[in-house]
């Protein structure tokens, strides 16, 4: 089975693991540091906070941001749940808002007409690895007061009108799950410009404490004081020596990533009843997935079918994802179906191809193929 996404990790990977699991420092130590300035560097901010997961990071972010009950925070209805259970976490309620249908990124028209004086913050997913219209979502939000956040989670390496992802945005997301561009095997970091709110989640990650082991180990000092609620969000020296190695092929993975799509986008122009998303011309796509959207009115079959057929091929392909409100647990929150068409009707026609760096050529070709041939044969 060729899998949708797979980490790409290499022999200087290893070593950099190992070499940290001989050092004196498994977790808070110096490579925790490391892998923040660099991460930073590279998404063209001032600071970079490391956690343990995407989602503890969108719950940092939240947190810090000041997030509490009776805020809303507007989300995109077509993401992962993550992206609005870190709103429930902290008392607030999600505000679900649709998606546009060319790019299936969340809609600033739609956002307009969800701003009430509640809303404290619009949360923008860059689906796919698409970054979203940051400069038409700043415009909306502003006479709200409400702060644009970007889950950045699916577009690490990506650019907009030529700046990286992770400037964009008050606040940005990265998850390094091993399907993601880079992997620290579970781990996420934001980025932000704003030097308070950066000291602000590194209390927050480490249980409301201000001080960590390895500023009193350097102190001679044995006190520390919660300041605040925090969590356990650490991520340790182990993962960000690896995060570290990961970093330095960052380019040559998204680049790889790019010229999978453009394979994909050629074969797909001459197959009727498949189409990728578009992407604007001023972006720099990072292609963490590649998402097609079937015709369904040229198939006699359904895409549940088209999926099967897909897996019987050995083609691994994928579905992002199930609308958030469609979940039984936000079901019973009193969100209804229905209420956004766009993404709901997309649902129903997405697939996620193969996508990832460690792919060959004949990866490719094989998906392509498989693609092709189980699309004939349902074709009306």
């Amino acid at each position: 089975m060729l899998p949708y996404g797979r980490q790409t990790v290499d022999e200087a990977d290893v070593a950099a693991v190992v070499e940290t699991l001989r050092s004196d420092w498994l977790t808070t130590g110096p490579r925790v540091g490391e892998f923040e300035e660099a991460l930073a560097a590279e998404a063209g901010a001032a600071h970079a906070v490391a956690v343990s997961s995407g989602t503890a990071a969108l719950h940092t972010m939240i947190a810090a941001l000041g997030v509490g009950p009776g805020d809303e925070v507007i989300v995109p209805v077509l993401t992962f749940a993550a992206s609005a259970n870190c709103v429930l976490y902290c008392g607030a309620k999600p505000v679900f808002v649709d998606v546009d249908p060319s790019r299936l990124l969340i809609d600033p028209a739609a956002v307009a007409h969800a701003l009430t004086p509640r809303t404290k913050a619009i949360i923008a997913v860059d689906y796919a690895g698409h970054p979203c219209d940051y400069a038409v979502l700043e415009e909306v939000a502003s006479e709200s007061g409400a702060v644009v956040l970007a889950d950045a989670c699916h577009a690490l390496g990506a650019s907009y009108e030529g700046r990286p992802v992770g400037s964009l945005a008050h606040m940005s997301v990265f998850s390094f799950h091993p399907v993601k561009h880079i992997t620290t095997a579970e781990g996420g970091a934001v980025t932000t410009e704003d030097a308070a709110i950066a000291q602000r989640m590194r209390v927050f990650r480490n249980h409301g404490i201000t001080s960590d082991h390895a500023r009193r180990a350097s102190e001679g000092n044995w006190t520390y004081e919660i300041e605040d609620l925090g969590y356990n969000y650490r991520i340790s020296d182990v993962q960000c020596a690896l995060g570290v190695s990961q970093l330095r092929k960052l380019k040559s993975g998204v680049a790889r990533r790019q010229e999978i799509a453009q394979r994909y986008a050629a074969a797909l122009a001459e197959l009727e009843g498949v189409s990728p998303l578009e992407r604007s011309p001023d972006v720099s796509h990072a292609y963490h997935l590649y998402v097609v959207q079937l015709d369904t009115s040229l198939l006699r079959v359904g895409r549940a079918e088209v999926f099967a057929a897909l897996r019987a091929e050995n083609i691994g392909v994928n579905v992002h994802y199930i609308p958030v409100p469609w979940h039984p647990y936000y079901q019973r929150q009193g969100y209804r179906k229905g209420a956004w068409p766009v993404a709901e009707a997309a649902y129903e026609r997405i697939l996620s191809l193969p996508m990832w760096p460690g792919m060959t050529d004949q990866d490719v070709d094989d998906t392509i193929e498989a693609l092709r041939k189980v699309v004939e044969a349902y074709r009306r």
